[in-house]
């Protein structure tokens, strides 16, 4: 199958796109990627390196050492995913967003990341509109971490409400999201205290309000079709401390939920079992 799957120029979570490249690409799918205007992306360097994640980020001789950065960036299986990801010639080789045309793909996959380049990809109307012809011709959608806020955002042309409106899905959570910002905001990033906020509050807004989860709910039909790991679920601490990540062969950390041939993950922990849902959503024709 063609999978489309579009990018900022800027700032996407390495992990959740070369991961979820790869296990599509390693399932016989074809992945096509499309940035804003057809140049090639790059994923936000720090969940790279981890290079200014911590106190002493910005000091010559010092940037180097990390300790923040190990725990934040990206993980070895993500990082050695991103290394192929930037060789591949499609990667190399994106559509520009205006020549996105819904037809001649058979699903859409949408990566997160939280650093202010995604905003372009969040707010795009292009995207928001193609987003909402891949739902009405009920192809086969998977979006993780802010990737469901892009979702949330494109309405249907039919229902005039959104796409998840009606629909069960997760996203990063305000659990998630609130404990790595805190910790970036005061154990680490001092000169960018909002680093790991794509969106800050208002004044008058209640804490968490322009939060991932937050958005996402007052997208949806009722509150309780936002899912979070249940209490009692088997492995519920693994999955929903942000210290564990899921791999090749261990679903443990992981939390997806699927919603007929809509399938959604919340950060980078769960990208290897979101992106073997999809997989397989896609080899048994959603």
């Amino acid at each position: 199958m063609k999978v489309l799957l579009p990018l900022p120029l800027h700032d996407f979570d390495p992990t959740e796109v070369a991961v979820s490249w790869q296990i599509l690409a390693g399932a016989g799918h074809e992945v096509i990627f499309a940035t804003p205007e057809g140049k090639v992306a790059q994923a936000d360097p720090v969940m790279l390196d981890g290079i200014g994640l911590d106190y002493w980020g910005r000091i010559p001789g010092l940037r180097h050492l990390k300790v923040l950065g190990l725990m934040l960036r990206a993980d070895r299986r993500g990082r050695t995913a991103h290394y192929a990801l930037v060789h591949n010639a499609a990667f190399l080789s994106p559509l520009p967003w205006t020549q996105i045309h819904s037809a001649n793909f058979d699903a859409l996959l949408l990566p997160g990341g939280h650093a202010r380049g995604i905003r372009e990809y969040l707010e795009s109307s292009i995207l928001q509109s193609v987003v909402a012809e891949f739902f009405e011709a009920s192809k086969p959608v998977a979006a993780i971490c802010h990737g469901v806020v892009l979702a949330a955002r494109s309405i249907s042309p039919r229902t005039r409400k959104s796409v998840l409106h009606g629909r069960k899905t997760t996203a990063l959570t305000w659990k998630l999201e609130h404990s790595a910002w805190l910790l970036s905001r005061y154990g680490g990033r001092w000169w960018d205290r909002d680093y790991y906020r794509t969106y800050s509050e208002k004044p008058g807004e209640r804490a968490g309000y322009r939060s991932v989860q937050a958005e996402v709910t007052r997208a949806l039909a009722r509150a309780e079709d936002f899912f979070d790991v249940p209490v009692g679920t088997a492995h519920a601490l693994r999955k929903s401390s942000g210290l564990f990540r899921d791999s090749p062969k261990d679903s443990r950390s992981a939390f997806v939920v699927r919603d007929g041939n809509y399938v959604s993950a919340r950060w980078p922990g769960d990208v290897h079992t979101f992106a073997h849902t999809f997989a397989q959503m896609l080899a048994k024709g959603a």
